[in-house]
């Protein structure tokens, strides 16, 4: 690494102000960072003095996403090869996955970095590292076809609508993961949806795979029920399929065995990135522990009074499904859109796996509700912490009155 770090040295005299290329200089500070722990000192007024920056907090993210990721990209290919019926290897699995996943990575790093770059340049300031862990979060919630372009196009529109216009790093309103999602599910819906777009069935020649061949999610097969009734017999296969022996069983959805997104499918390795987050104290226990059981008390309101299979499937079952594992440990979680106070954390979490539920099994066109759910709350923490600070001014205003 030293060879490298002599690299950027050497160079560094160019992109300064007064050098020949110091427009080059917020690439130049961005790929340093990235590689490299940041030299930058404060010359003035105090500062916290910490072991944790920016950047290590984003690269802590990113480790925690690492085991879903990877299965992810087994998974890719295991329903690839199972698709046409073909034997592989976890290794076969691993390079198929890899080689799908890896081209949206470096798209999505790409058009995200530019437009940061760009504005680092506009504004004279150095490029932040916030796009480390929305450059693999975008991708992970993806189909695994999706064209590059529109991952791109997503992407752009995510970090100049959803975070530059509001300021950058630190300053945005909305989860910019999120906000790429939201933006391709409108524009592109049947990239987005459907059971054509979770698995790949292009063979190796180019050609498809034979015509009405389903790699529909657990919930878009769920989706199908509203509107039948409980015990109507055209439910009774798909349904089959949510039984301890069926495709989306409770131990295949918590294991990640099913098509979805690509990193949202392994409830038990998101988990474990939870519990990591938790333990590095970047994560917040508060959002995580109400936001599943907001989803919890609403799926078992639904399931209380159910009037179709989807609102009856079991509580935890619902809960293990789709993306609301993934939503409630890596974007929920996002220190900048969710709420600050350690109140307004409970009530934001609360709310968001509440109307997550709500929206996914209410409307059947949105079946992933998650996604709508986190960013309408994302939109109003700013005002659940304004109520609990203004609650919190009361009572010790009323307690100094008393004293």
């Amino acid at each position: 690494m030293k060879f490298v770090q002599n690299i950027f040295d050497q160079t560094r005299p160019l992109v300064e102000k007064d050098g020949k290329r110091n427009l080059l200089y917020p690439l130049h500070n961005a790929l340093e960072t990235m590689a490299f722990v940041p030299d930058h000192t404060s010359h003035s007024g105090a500062h916290v003095r910490d072991a944790i920056d920016l950047k290590r907090t984003m690269v802590t993210v990113i480790f925690a996403m690492v085991p879903a990721l990877l299965f992810g990209m087994w998974n890719i290919g295991r329903l690839h090869f199972g698709a046409f019926g073909e034997e592989s290897s976890l290794l076969d699995n691993v390079i198929f996955g890899a080689l799908k996943m890896l081209p949206l990575i470096t798209v999505t790093y790409a058009a995200g970095l530019g437009v940061e770059i760009y504005f680092s340049w506009k504004r004279n300031h150095p490029v932040n590292e916030g796009f480390l862990v929305s450059g693999l979060l975008i991708p992970m919630i993806m189909p695994v076809d999706i064209p590059l372009w529109m991952v791109a196009v997503s992407t752009i529109f995510a970090v100049l609508i959803g975070k530059e216009v509001f300021g950058g790093t630190g300053m945005n309103l909305l989860n910019p993961a999120l906000t790429a999602r939201a933006f391709a599910f409108f524009a592109y819906p049947t990239w987005m949806s459907g059971d054509k777009v979770w698995i790949n069935t292009t063979s190796a020649d180019g050609g498809q795979l034979v015509d009405g061949y389903s790699g529909a999610t657990a919930l878009g097969d769920l989706a199908t029920t509203v509107g039948q009734g409980m015990g109507n017999p055209a439910t009774e296969t798909v349904m089959a399929q949510f039984g301890p022996e069926g495709t989306y069983s409770l131990m295949n959805a918590f294991l990640g065995l099913i098509p979805g997104s690509i990193g949202e499918t392994s409830a038990a390795l998101i988990l474990l990135g939870g519990l990591f987050l938790i333990f590095k104290g970047v994560g917040s226990w508060r959002i995580m522990l109400s936001f599943f059981i907001g989803g919890f008390v609403m799926a078992a309101i639904f399931s209380a009074f159910a009037v179709n299979e989807f609102m009856g499937l079991n509580p935890l079952h619902q809960l293990m499904l789709g993306g609301f594992m993934f939503g409630m440990v890596f974007m929920a979680t996002d220190p900048v859109s969710a709420s600050q106070t350690a109140t307004g954390k409970l009530i934001y979490g609360f709310l968001a796996g509440f109307f997550g539920i709500m929206i996914r099994v209410f409307n059947p066109a949105y079946p992933e509700g998650i996604m709508l759910a986190i960013l309408f709350m994302n939109v109003m923490a700013p005002l659940i912490d304004h109520y609990v600070v203004e609650a919190n001014v009361k009572r010790r205003a009323k307690r100094l009155a008393n004293a």
